[in-house]
């Protein structure tokens, strides 16, 4: 996101003030993650939507003015997407704005329906703004062995209370979840500690029985942001790695950044787009 926010602003150095269609080149520039595979399948042109910024800019009244997050002077129209970016941050329950949140705010707004076909929104929303699926290949990763001191696996006597971390803090389906994998006589489920509370848990194997299927996975949100979920990920496809799988699936990623970076997970493609 600090890259998209860069180059955004660079963007708008001709035009003296960001608007949102900057935001969306700075997205289309983008060539990592869920970004690269938007800009290969939407037939949106970087030039010529710099040519329809600049037409724009000439017939603009909008009103700018100075953020903090922002160098450069920015429009009503950005604040109010970025406004919106953080709600939709915070009913999917984290801690940092992100691209998908950004894409979606971008959409819901409506600030750039002027420069997208309705193809072009149905790719965006179908690909930038859901949950998608990522696959980690195992087999020549390292993983770190950090993190023995507040990483462990369950035992019976954590059912009870990992149950009521994950239904107070996410939901009545993981937690649903977690009590099917503690069927197992050794359930692959781990929790993270911290001065004899639950902050944390991981879980592979556990959804609907399939295997190499990594997760659900949660941190408490005051946890957040501390290296906690690297750890309980690490130890899991650690696991998964001595057991003889090539290759870990994450199903649902939402924060698709957090997996490229720790794991080097990659995102598996939409057959139908």
């Amino acid at each position: 996101m600090l890259r998209i926010i860069k180059n955004a602003e660079n963007e708008a150095t001709a035009d003296k003030v960001l608007m949102p269609i900057h935001l969306l080149i700075a997205c289309l520039q983008e060539k990592t993650g869920l970004l690269g595979v938007i800009s290969l399948k939407c037939e949106l042109k970087v030039s010529s939507l710099r040519a329809l910024a600049s037409n724009g800019m000439e017939n603009s009244t909008t009103d700018s003015k100075k953020d903090l997050l922002f160098n450069v002077p920015v429009s009503k129209d950005v604040q109010l997407v970025f406004q919106e970016a953080a709600i939709c941050m915070k009913n999917y329950n984290q801690v940092f704005v992100n691209e998908g949140h950004l894409l979606k705010a971008l959409l819901t707004t409506k600030v750039i329906d002027q420069y997208l076909s309705e193809e072009d929104k149905k790719i965006i929303l179908n690909l930038g703004t859901t949950s998608r699926d990522m696959v980690a290949h195992l087999g020549e990763f390292n993983f770190p062995l950090a993190g023995a001191n507040i990483v462990r696996r369950v035992n019976n006597n954590d059912y009870s209370s990992l149950l009521q971390f994950v239904e107070a803090n996410f939901s009545s389906e993981w937690s649903q979840t977690l009590k099917d994998g503690f069927l197992a006589d050794a359930p692959s489920i781990y929790i993270a500690v911290a001065d004899e509370e639950i902050i944390g848990f991981a879980a592979f194997d556990v959804y609907k029985g399939r295997k190499c299927y990594f997760g659900p996975m949660g941190v408490s949100k005051s946890n957040r942001i501390k290296g906690v979920g690297t750890l309980l990920l690490h130890q899991c496809l650690r696991e998964m790695k001595e057991i003889g799988y090539e290759y870990a699936i994450i199903g649902g990623a939402g924060p698709i950044e957090f997996y490229e970076k720790a794991c080097h997970a990659v995102v598996i493609p939409h057959h139908r787009f």
